[in-house]
């Protein structure tokens, strides 16, 4: 495994080089991704579409065994874990506060699970600045403290989300960090709402919109990727998709006059887009969360919005999607619904191999994998091409 890890890294310096005009070469990116994603298994192919926590390679715990327990896995590589890591070899690992411990204790996880992986992986947190921000509301992390998004909106300033985006992206890659799940692109419309509130710019979708693309940039200045989050807007509910059930009733138009303008204005500045779970009673007919809805993330989000980038889930442990669907049949709706990364599934190896099984059976034709997989490896070219 070592042996190709080296061999993989070095394809995609090779290719870094390339794409940024290092040095010559006839043939077209999409052909070099195409034949990265051709030399890979089946398995590291799968693997490059989750996101999970880095516990989740515990093998000797069972999933909910994970999640309510505190072990050493939490902060820290071991031979276990590295051997579950080359069974199931997830193209990321998403920190939270249980993963925090000291600066000197950060920097080696991520750069043990770096050196562990199979290819370059997505490093990544929820680092938004206010009160959603896992490294800067650390009591052990020394770093600038951003305020809540609402009171940079407030300001009209641009510079300033500017400036949050690169103070945010300096320190997430001081620690090893390449991804953060910000920022919020949600218009907060409804006074009542208990999730999105501060967290977004503000009010006016066009405000977020020149708020979200200059955070956008402040992250792209210091090497991070960003996600916008969470389509198609979550900022005019008054429930919360992390304990359940959310609806909205809006229609199609009616979030394009609002809702969907910070998303759409900033398709070609953000490096992913991430899938809510609210269901949209008005505008699917499946029923389903948009997560896992054909009709939100292909026919509308790709086929009639034309974006063509990275879709990732929001986190699959979710109530709202783990109280109503198991584990590995949550993960192939929403990779038939047209998603690129499944965001922390609640049990990995059930999800993992569901998508195998799925595959081997005929349910998910390997080609759509390939789809997302490249759409994915181009998206990591940029960590090396560093902006």
């Amino acid at each position: 495994m070592k042996n190709k890890n080296f061999i993989i890294v070095l394809c995609f310096l090779i290719f870094a080089l390339i794409s940024s005009g290092g040095c010559g070469g006839s043939n077209s990116s999409q052909s070099r991704i195409e034949r990265m994603v051709q030399d890979m298994t089946l398995e590291e192919k799968i693997g490059q579409m989750f996101i999970i926590r880095p516990e989740h390679l515990n093998s000797a715990m069972s999933a909910d065994a994970i999640h309510r327990t505190i072990t050493s896995c939490d902060i820290e590589l071991n031979d276990v874990m590295i051997e579950t890591l080359n069974k199931y070899p997830a193209g990321g690992f998403a920190f939270f506060t249980r993963n925090l411990q000291s600066p000197e204790q950060l920097k080696k996880f991520t750069d043990d699970l770096m050196d562990a992986s199979v290819t370059i992986p997505f490093i990544a947190v929820d680092e938004e600045g206010g009160r959603v921000a896992r490294i800067g509301n650390h009591g052990s992390f020394d770093v600038p403290k951003i305020p809540p998004m609402q009171e940079i909106g407030t300001s009209g300033d641009t510079s300033l989300a500017y400036a949050a985006g690169s103070i945010i992206g300096g320190y997430l890659s001081d620690y090893g960090f390449n991804l953060d799940f910000a920022p919020v692109a949600d218009v907060n419309i409804n006074p009542d709402n208990i999730v999105i509130g501060d967290r977004s710019f503000g009010s006016d979708p066009h405000l977020v919109s020149e708020m979200d693309s200059a955070f956008l940039s402040g992250l792209h200045s210091r090497g991070i990727l960003g996600t916008l989050k969470h389509f198609p807007g979550h900022g005019d509910t008054t429930s919360d998709t992390h304990t359940g059930y959310v609806a909205i009733y809006k229609t199609w138009d009616e979030l394009l006059q609002a809702e969907l303008i910070p998303f759409i204005e900033n398709f070609n500045n953000t490096d992913m887009v991430m899938i809510e779970h609210i269901t949209l009673i008005n505008i699917t007919s499946d029923d389903l969360p948009a997560s896992m809805s054909y009709q939100l993330i292909t026919e509308r989000l790709r086929n009639e919005l034309n974006y063509d980038g990275v879709v990732i889930t929001d986190s699959m442990e979710m109530g709202a999607i783990n109280n109503a669907y198991p584990s590995g049949e949550a993960t192939l709706k929403s990779i038939e619904a047209g998603v690129d990364i499944v965001l922390l599934p609640y049990d990995y190896r059930e999800s993992f191999n569901a998508v195998l099984n799925a595959v081997k059976s005929g349910r998910i034709s390997e080609q759509r994998i390939n789809q997302s997989v490249q759409r994915i490896i181009n998206l990591k070219i940029k960590i090396f091409n560093n902006y």
